[in-house]
């Protein structure tokens, strides 16, 4: 990892489709990560982020590439107050984060045989970024979560730590 990127790869015993859908479905996404990515998945189109009944829509918080089962992209979403307060970030913090440039997550699969290999890059960062600063504890735990419920079946337990949503 270099100072404005965060980098992380996980080996899953799933195959591309299981795990595409798992990015992409937001019933899944809301038992592994707690939050809801509701678009149609193709390029330029617009994400509606959900979580814990905080529904955030932006203009720019939308699909960058969508190759199914193999590479998925799209940026950060949007730190309103809505989103703060449903996810417990005091409003100094919020604003903090609000006022760093949108950053990108992408999503690369690749099909191993009896597992996939999925690399996460989230890039895009200003110098010094708080949110980049909470990415690197929140990735890991939805990460996890993401395999723990595509080998068994049953994401990780609430809660997962601080800065889960990513932020």
């Amino acid at each position: 990892m270099d100072g404005d990127a965060f980098e992380y790869t996980a080996f899953i015993a799933t195959d591309p489709e299981r795990l595409w859908r798992a990015l992409t479905d937001p019933e899944l996404t809301r038992r592994y990560w707690g939050a809801e990515l509701r678009t149609d998945w193709h390029p330029g189109s617009t994400i509606t982020w959900v979580e814990h009944g905080a529904e955030v829509d932006h203009p720019e918080q939308v699909v960058l590439a969508a190759d199914p089962h193999r590479r998925l992209s799209y940026t950060w979403h949007t730190f309103t107050p809505e989103w703060a307060a449903a996810v417990g970030v005091a409003e100094d913090l919020r604003s903090v984060l609000a006022a760093e440039s949108r950053s990108k997550a992408t999503f690369t699969i690749d099909d191993l045989g009896p597992t996939v290999r999925l690399k996460l890059v989230h890039d895009g960062f200003d110098p010094g970024s708080t949110v980049l600063d909470m990415l690197r504890e929140g990735w890991p735990a939805v990460i996890s979560s993401l395999k723990t419920l595509l080998e068994t079946g049953k994401p990780l337990p609430e809660p997962l730590g601080e800065g889960l949503d990513g932020a």
